[in-house]
């Protein structure tokens, strides 16, 4: 009996040359991702991770060896620079683009690495929290505890008071003035126009004009300009760099501020709290304090900069990874103190939404 041999046909044959010339030729390219997208996956590796975890907050790396800061290593990973271990979100330190006006600076120059891995955990975590509910019409209530240290007519060393309350109503839409209000002095109306007199020659009696406010900018925020910010941490990082120029002293300082000032005074939409977090990783001399306290003594760990003597304490929750408030703290021996002494302190309790200026906002606990 013959063996049966099959027969070739022309598909076969067509067949099996593409398979040959497919082993010759490379693999087709992977385009990059894009800045934008590369963000989103983050933000959404960090969603699945407090779905899965424990009370749904990051807990931060503890440190492996003693120092000031966090003795951590790096883990990178492509594409999606994030890894999620036990709940834990570690992030390799953001790149700073090559055309940006900052181009990239060496480790030295940077801010730590424990700084950037704290400082994106609460990038992540803030991207991943619920948007400001406050309507157009309405206001963006924030209820925070303060004190700042003040030195006597003899000029002593500074004294810092016991801490106590400040609410601020912003102008959802910023068509509205607003309203600070710190018990033991009067209201302060935010935001409007200032009453001025005019003389048109002497011995005329004196018109009362009106003084417009300065527009909204990085140091004179409103919440609808907050909500406009730019999402792009490289760009948002120039802008308030371009915003806070016309101050003297250390620039990367001012930039370091302004951005404090932005997160414990307004109400930004979750991207704008994740860029400036983000760009605040970007400014050199950024490091990191194992332990911290807020002025409602609530304990956690600090980003922090040092200028001049004096330095500026971010402190964040360090299950949630959520902003708690700053310090800013002497680290040499001036007139104003010895090193160590608290110069401020504040506390964010609470940020929510309310319908009109000195009303407290519905169900919330805030004369607590």
């Amino acid at each position: 009996m013959n063996a049966f041999t099959p027969r070739t046909t022309h598909a076969d044959a067509d067949d099996l040359l593409r398979s040959e010339l497919a082993e010759l030729l490379p693999p087709p390219p992977v385009p990059d991702l894009t800045q934008e997208r590369e963000r989103h996956l983050r933000y959404a590796v960090l969603r699945t991770a407090l779905e899965a975890g424990d009370g749904g907050g990051i807990r931060p790396v503890r440190a492996t060896r003693p120092r000031r800061g966090f003795g951590r290593g790096w883990i990178a990973a492509p594409a999606v620079a994030c890894a999620v271990v036990a709940g834990v979100v570690v992030l390799a330190p953001p790149e700073t683009p090559a055309g940006s006006s900052r181009g990239r600076v060496s480790a030295g120059e940077s801010a730590s690495a424990d700084a950037v891995r704290v400082l994106s955990g609460a990038a992540l975590a803030a991207a991943a929290a619920p948007a400001p509910d406050a309507g157009p019409g309405g206001y963006v209530y924030i209820r925070s505890l303060v004190a700042y240290a003040g030195r006597g007519a003899d000029g002593g060393p500074a004294a810092l008071p016991p801490a106590h309350q400040r609410e601020v109503w912003l102008s959802a839409d910023g068509s509205r003035p607003g309203l600070l209000r710190e018990p033991g002095v009067a209201d302060s109306t935010l935001g409007a126009e200032l009453p001025v007199y005019e003389i048109d020659h002497r011995g005329a009696a004196p018109r009362k004009t009106g003084l417009a406010t300065a527009p909204p900018s990085v140091t004179n925020p409103t919440h609808a300009y907050v909500a406009t910010l730019p999402t792009d941490p490289d760009v948002l990082l120039r802008l308030v760099e371009d915003g806070t120029r016309a101050g003297g002293g250390d620039a990367d300082q001012r930039a370091f501020s302004a951005i404090g000032t932005l997160l414990a005074e307004t109400w930004a939409p979750p991207k704008v709290t994740a860029a400036l977090y983000e760009a605040a990783a970007r400014i050199p001399g950024v490091t990191v304090l194992p332990s911290a306290k807020d002025a409602a003594g609530r304990e956690g760990v600090a980003v922090a900069r040092t200028s001049h003597g004096e330095q500026t304490q971010w402190v964040f929750d360090r299950r949630t990874s959520a902003f708690l408030g700053e310090r800013t703290v002497l680290t040499e021996d001036t007139s104003a103190g010895r090193a160590g002494t608290v110069l401020g302190v504040s506390a964010v309790l609470v940020k929510a939404a309310a319908g009109a200026t000195g009303e407290l906002p519905e169900g919330a606990d805030v004369r607590g």
